[in-house]
């Protein structure tokens, strides 16, 4: 029987006698308001700073419908019925090549994925280039090699695209923007309108190793560690997924802000609570300790070759068997629930038998990680 909110969030020493309630309203969610006067590194974070921005700058201005979804990609109806996806991401990582993969493989991999979480299968792709003037044409062409590679495994068509060039100094060598559509297969619907109390949460594999990885291969820090990026494309383990559970409620990336954001705008689509249970969240010893010294808590590290998905209780070990038996999801672990209080929160149960709140991020500790 599901615990009402004031059970789980006075159930941990956490909390005092009294205080549940105000710290329920205090962390539930509130419309982000712009404050700012300039934009800001956390702005581009995916956290609370970011929601605040698109609501008060990108919405405000071009509000309708289809955008007001606010997915990472657009549901499309087509004139004859079928639906298509469309998705648009920007691509700055810093530096460009890093362990486990590149700039070009994110750009590639991004879009896919992007696309496989809102249900579609990726088909067709653009590529535009911002490029400063004095840039390598030889790490340009291995920038682009690793995108036609990664777009081939992923089967991905690069089918346009544009060339800009500033001058010295106006950019940081190379921005990549990219669009991708994809057909969503008849019958298949993924939305947080259907997620109910009861469903389970599951991860297809450890959190942060590419934000991680991208912040050692800074060497502004004095830490070495053997940590890789995950960038890669999930299609292939979001349709095996869909198969062995075709009840699945809904799907998505955690990449910037990391498994606790996503989780967060999920809560807050959907009405209800998530509920994390802090020894079945997958991280790799390597992250974890990196994380430890440096403040930072795993669950807002961004990934990029992982997702979140919540599915029918009934068909959560066979969505856990089929994705652990995959190379990309041998890690997988149902990592929580959807409770129906408290409403709009994510909860996390701790190995000591307490309870917190994960909020929205707020801060930007990984600027530039994708």
């Amino acid at each position: 029987m599901p615990k009402s909110a004031n059970e789980y969030l006075a159930s941990g020493p956490r909390f005092a006698e009294g205080e549940v309630i105000e710290r329920i309203e205090t962390f539930r969610r509130r419309r982000p308001r712009l404050l700012d006067e300039h934009v800001t590194l956390a702005h581009g974070a995916g956290g609370k700073a970011s929601a605040a921005l698109v609501d008060a700058v990108f919405m405000e201005a071009f509000r309708n419908p289809v955008l007001e979804c606010l997915g990472d990609g657009a549901v499309l109806a087509l004139p004859g019925g079928e639906r298509m996806v469309m998705s648009t991401d920007s691509f700055v990582v810093q530096p460009r090549r890093f362990p486990g993969g590149s700039i070009g493989q994110l750009a590639v991999h991004g879009t896919a994925n992007d696309l496989a979480v809102a249900g579609a299968v990726p088909q067709w792709m653009s590529a535009a280039f911002v490029l400063e003037e004095g840039f390598a044409i030889a790490e340009l062409k291995e920038i682009v090699a690793d995108m036609a590679a990664a777009a081939a495994a992923t089967g991905i068509q690069l089918v346009t695209g544009d060339t800009k060039v500033v001058p010295n100094g106006a950019a940081d060598g190379v921005f990549i923007t990219t669009t991708g559509t994809g057909i969503i297969p008849e019958g298949r619907q993924l939305s947080p309108a259907s997620v109910r109390p009861g469903d389970k949460v599951l991860l297809s594999g450890s959190m942060g190793d590419h934000g991680m990885a991208v912040m050692l291969a800074r060497g502004d820090l004095a830490i070495e560690a053997d940590i890789r990026s995950d960038t890669a494309s999930v299609s292939p383990l979001v349709e095996a997924l869909l198969a062995a559970a075709p009840s699945t409620r809904w799907l998505r990336d955690p990449t910037r802000g990391g498994v606790g954001t996503v989780c967060n705008e999920l809560a807050q689509a959907c009405g209800l609570a998530v509920l994390l249970e802090e020894d079945r969240l997958p991280v790799q010893p390597m992250v974890s300790g990196a994380c430890e010294l440096l403040g930072i808590d795993p669950l807002y590290v961004a990934n990029e070759g992982k997702f979140v998905a919540v599915v029918a209780p009934e068909e959560a070990q066979a969505a856990l068997a089929v994705i652990r038996s995959h190379p990309l999801g041998a890690q997988a672990a149902v990592i929580g629930e959807i409770m129906a209080e408290p409403a709009e929160t994510v909860i996390v149960r701790t190995g000591f038998g307490g309870t917190r709140i994960v909020d929205m991020l707020v801060d930007d500790p990984l600027p530039r990680i994708c």
